[in-house]
């Protein structure tokens, strides 16, 4: 039971491709939203 949950809340759920987001992971969602944000702010 135990590693089926760390498989899914880690690994699976961090890597999937989520519609909301644009059918990004989250991961990379995160990682795209922070470099918007330095870019925007490296332009004000």
């Amino acid at each position: 039971m135990a590693d089926l949950f760390e498989y899914i809340e880690v690994f699976y759920n961090r890597s999937r491709r989520h519609s909301s987001l644009g059918f990004v992971s989250p991961i990379q969602f995160l990682q795209d939203w922070i470099k918007a944000q330095q870019t925007k702010d490296a332009a004000a």
